[in-house]
């Protein structure tokens, strides 16, 4: 019998949701499929980064942590992520619920459902120090030491994580039996010392997969 579609999409966003909850990274969950990509889903370390409630958050696109400063060329390189269906990362100046600007490291990812077709963008965002010497060089190190751990296999299979595929897609592009990937995707979340896929996406973007 087949199952209903709508019953797998709130199953699907149940999973999502539960996923990003566990992050101690702020992180967020928007629907492309609804007008202006509004967020439907967001936990705990964003409500504390931005000052804002989720029934402050939930319902709206992520541009309401835009400010006076905000970078008009960072904001359109997201956009043209967002367009292009492709995790893209930047550094952008954004403003909390009280005013305060700070320099935020975002990252936003589309996820794709079992038929290909884009179901999510999820976003992350972590809060630079100013007394942080290039913020961004330290990262992008960090990330690339933590792949290094990860086998040639287990990279391709992060990389693919990244694009925002499910395991069955991945099982088809790499030739292998989605047990086979699943194994290979616990072990990476091990190795990158997470649980979480978003963070792993993050990693995978940051150093250069």
């Amino acid at each position: 019998m087949r199952s209903d579609p709508d019953v797998e999409h709130d199953l699907t966003g149940a999973r999502l949701l539960e996923s990003i909850l566990c992050s101690p990274i702020a992180s967020v969950v928007s629907d492309p499929r609804l007008p202006d990509n509004p967020l439907v889903a967001v936990n705990e370390a964003f409500c504390a980064l931005t000052g804002y409630a989720r029934e402050e958050i939930v319902g709206r696109n992520c541009r309401f942590l835009a400010g006076p400063a905000t970078e008009p060329w960072l904001t359109e390189r997201i956009r043209e992520g967002t367009r292009a269906h492709r995790p893209v990362l930047v550094e952008i100046l954004n403003y909390k619920k009280d005013g305060t600007p700070f320099r935020n490291a975002v990252l936003v990812a589309p996820l794709f459902d079992a038929e290909g077709e884009l179901e999510f963008f999820v976003g992350t965002q972590v809060e630079l120090m100013d007394d942080d010497p290039a913020p961004g060089s330290n990262r992008r190190h960090q990330a690339v030491e933590l792949v290094k751990q990860l086998s040639p296999r287990q990279r391709e299979v992060l990389q693919q994580i990244a694009a925002g595929l499910r395991s069955k897609q991945i099982s088809h592009r790499l030739n292998l039996s989605e047990k086979t990937v699943k194994m290979h995707r616990s072990l990476i979340l091990s190795k990158l010392g997470t649980s979480n896929v978003a963070d792993a996406i993050r990693v995978a973007v940051q150093a250069g997969l």
